[in-house]
């Protein structure tokens, strides 16, 4: 029997875990290459051997999505495969129609085949899109469980954009872990806060052995989440973080619609920036999914350090990226609390983009006045700071959660602005945590 030729299209992450899971030892298919969507310069890259298993002695090439057309007629492809999150219906249609243009058969493998068991209880946090807020619920979740006296790991969705054989199996307990093994500023934005609030991160390329390494000193895992995908390990509680300042078709965007319907507790977050009638559509049109979930609501309140640094004065705003980009807002964070506290004036950057920070905003139309926090790789990092530098303004607003000035020279007085989760109404979320280990019998420690 023939091999089917295959490949996966992806951003870093699902693709290799569903490679791992499915296709790795599968004498069925060939998985002549990955390519690369969302992330920039995570292109031009081997899946290394040791990582693909004996069926591929030279490891698979990734390479960029521009190349589908070609890939799929000089390879004869008989299968394309969707890997990869926050895909909006419009964006899903036109992949669907351009891979079935070509010939091949176009599949989304299902959480069956891919999703891994844990020996201990799973708490995983989704969200429907990218910025609804699936980080300060997952800190919140950290919070509750460090003053109940569990141990506890968090277990990051994967951000695989350096050396893939250096990146198998990434543990961060310190700064010092990040600075040594992060390739990108997303990835710092993500692994910090964590970290500086004394939570041990784990994340990689092979999630079979990131899972055995964390089970080995944690009584619950947390599943943190990233984009909108679904969780790669079998949760026993599914938290969905809805944005109520999006619109309702937000809420049907791909894989994110999958996490409303599975959801076990509902996080409506940002109810402070939605109408009451925005409120009420929204639980509509979830209910529509989901009528059994726990539906909980939260504000997300902006903690700005140094106002007075704002008021009045000309600012470069930066928010981090996946929120802004492929996640779809306009701004976040350090745009709002400009807003808030009177800027005098938001510096446009487009005028100090280099060539290639030009070319990779110009696919995202919507993004006007902010620089995102592109730093993928040294070369792009270093990009990113000249630009930053060179931006003609009295304060730059930094609406990431990475301390990217530990890194990255500044040359300008920085403001530094993050969002905060506060729960509303009678359910909490450390009574459902509470629920949650009784019903799976986890003591405290101590």
């Amino acid at each position: 029997m023939m091999k089917r030729r295959v490949v996966i299209i992806g951003a870093a992450g699902r693709d290799f875990h569903n490679f791992n899971m499915v296709f790795r030892d599968n004498p069925d298919y060939e998985v002549v290459a990955f390519l690369t969507t969302q992330i920039p310069n995570i292109d031009k890259r081997v899946y290394p051997p040791s990582l693909a298993g004996k069926y591929y002695p030279k490891g698979i090439p990734i390479l960029s999505i521009s190349m589908l057309e070609y890939v799929v007629k000089k390879f004869n492809i008989d299968l394309v495969v969707l890997s990869y999150s926050d895909i909006t219906q419009q964006e899903f249609v036109e992949l669907v129609s351009r891979v079935l243009a070509l010939g091949p058969s176009f599949t989304i493998i299902g959480s069956k085949y891919t999703t891994l068991k844990s020996r201990v209880p799973v708490i995983a946090v989704v969200a429907t899109r990218t910025g609804a807020g699936k980080s300060t619920v997952s800190r919140r979740i950290s919070r509750i469980l460090r003053d109940f006296s569990i141990k506890y790991v968090v277990i990051r969705h994967p951000m695989a954009y350096g050396e893939l054989e250096k990146m198998v199996v990434q543990r961060f307990a310190s700064l010092e872990d990040i600075d040594k093994h992060a390739y990108s500023i997303e990835e710092k934005e993500e692994y910090e806060p964590h970290v500086k609030d004394g939570t041990i991160v784990y994340a990689g390329v092979d999630y079979a052995k990131v899972l055995e390494q964390a089970e080995k000193e944690a009584d619950v895992i947390i599943w943190d989440g990233g984009n909108n995908d679904i969780p790669f390990i079998k949760p026993d509680l599914l938290i969905t973080v809805v944005d109520a300042s999006r619109s309702i078709s937000d809420l049907k965007s791909f894989p994110g619609l999958i996490n409303l319907i599975l959801a076990d507790i509902i996080v409506i977050n940002k109810v402070n920036l939605a109408t009451d009638d925005q409120l009420e559509k929204i639980k509509s049109e979830i209910r529509k999914y989901n009528k059994r979930a726990t539906i909980i609501e939260t504000e997300s309140l902006i903690v700005v350090d140094k106002p007075e640094l704002i008021r009045g004065h000309r600012v470069l705003v930066v928010e981090d990226s996946p929120t802004v980009t492929h996640g779809g807002l306009k701004y976040c964070a350090g745009y709002t609390a400009a807003i808030k506290y009177g800027a005098k004036e938001i510096v446009d950057p487009s005028p100090y983009l280099t060539p290639s920070l030009k070319k990779i905003l110009g696919k995202y139309e919507h993004l006007k006045g902010i620089l995102p926090t592109l730093g993928y790789g040294r070369e792009l990092m270093k990009e990113f700071e000249r630009v930053l530098n060179s931006v003609d303004c009295d304060t730059v607003v930094l609406g990431t959660q990475s301390e990217i000035t530990r890194y990255i020279k500044v040359n300008k007085p920085v403001v530094k602005v993050k969002f905060v989760l506060k729960e509303r109404g009678e359910i909490k979320l450390d009574n459902i945590i509470r629920s949650f280990l009784r019903k799976y019998k986890v003591h405290s420690r101590n």
